[in-house]
């Protein structure tokens, strides 16, 4: 499974992505009073920095992002779209879409963003790594073709699947999105297109909260090949696992990927301010293995992870370091101080209405690759 080491994409630019003052994800104004956007980058620069405190970053390839081209932008967005941020990152900033500020200079670095996601693509088709992960900000799982939303700017997952499908000539790829808000963008991008399996697992109605039901499921020759399983709030790594073992590895199989895209959000984690789910660290491990097996089973270890969602910057880091350490077959020797606690917490266990959910959102039909 290890015979390839593991990339690791991350740029100091990111960081300086400026969101602006919020309170939360709120405009502030009286009565609402000023704090901090809630994806600023303290999550992603934490972990950037426990990486390398915990010696981790030895053990792995880094990889020096590029930004995406306008044309690689333009398989997903559209030109009006592009344009617009464009604009507003020449001047003061200003809204890309629903809950989606940018500041001055956020068009290069959301371009970059989408560019790390590709740069890894390209290390894992080129055979110089099995897996990656990208830890890029802004996010992208949210972003729609013509408008940004839910804090992200450009798909950046979906971007590099249109890259897999279009230049290297793939004929299947997957994503398995485990981020606690519904991964409506990628799911919108890949609608009609039979060629690309999208599953998202993410908590009931949280965000966006009208979309991510079991029964939207693609169109036209996709009809099936969009899989939601919108688990109930309070679910525990008992739930996660259960939803892996039951839907999205049988389905990984019976669709026979040649690439997966891992929209990879820690904002299940039991402590982050917008979900209301119990993952931690262990269980983000006990998925990452699980994904390696399906990834060296069906398409040569073809892994890619990207950054999303995550707003509990002490937890974040080390949900993160959990993945990483599965990627690259290292332990750093790095304990989880926080593990422990939400390990303890009520409900970890498989409870009998999540499982309800799961069974409902079960296909009952056989996914067949294409010929």
């Amino acid at each position: 499974m290890f015979g390839l080491p593991a990339g690791f994409i991350r740029h100091e630019l990111y960081m300086r992505h400026n969101t602006g003052n919020y309170a939360g994800a709120m405009p502030y104004g009286n009565p609402v009073q000023p704090f901090e956007h809630a994806e600023h980058p303290e999550t992603k620069r934490r972990f950037r920095n426990l990486v390398e405190v915990s010696g981790l970053h030895k053990h792995l390839v880094l990889i020096e992002p590029r930004s995406a081209t306008e044309a690689e932008l333009l398989r997903f967005h559209t030109p009006d779209y592009v344009a617009k941020i464009r604009e507003l990152s020449a001047g003061i900033g200003g809204d890309a879409g629903a809950f989606t500020p940018i500041g001055r200079g956020s068009f290069e670095i959301a371009v970059l963003s989408a560019g790390g996601v590709l740069t890894g693509l390209e290390a894992i088709m080129e055979g110089r790594v099995d897996n990656a992960y990208a830890l890029v900000r802004p996010p992208g799982h949210h972003a729609l073709a013509h408008m940004g939303m839910g804090f992200c700017v450009f798909g950046n997952a979906a971007i590099a699947g249109f890259l897999a499908l279009e230049h290297y000539g793939l004929r299947r790829i997957a994503f398995v999105d485990w981020d606690v808000h519904h991964g409506n963008g990628t799911q919108s991008a890949f609608w009609e297109n039979p060629r690309a399996l999208t599953i998202s697992i993410h908590q009931d109605r949280n965000f966006p909260a009208d979309e991510g039901h079991i029964h939207e499921r693609g169109a036209g020759a996709r009809l099936g090949f969009s899989i939601n399983v919108p688990l109930p709030p309070g679910s525990g790594v008992g739930a996660y696992e259960e939803t892996f073992d039951h839907i999205v590895i049988p389905v990984l199989r019976a669709y026979r990927p040649e690439l997966i895209i891992v929209p990879c959000g820690f904002d299940a984690g039991g402590c982050d301010p917008f979900g209301r789910m119990m993952m931690h660290s262990g269980g983000y491990r006990s998925l990452t293995t699980k994904m390696l097996a399906i990834a060296d089973e069906l398409c040569d270890g073809r892994l890619l992870l990207c950054h999303e969602g995550g707003y509990h910057a002490p937890t974040v880091p080390f949900h993160g370091l959990a993945v990483l350490e599965t990627l690259c077959g290292v332990q750093s020797g790095v304990e989880d101080p926080f593990a422990k606690v939400l390990a303890r917490l009520g409900g970890q266990e498989l409870q009998q209405h999540q499982k309800a959910v799961i069974e409902q959102a079960t296909p009952d039909f056989t996914i067949l690759p294409l010929r």
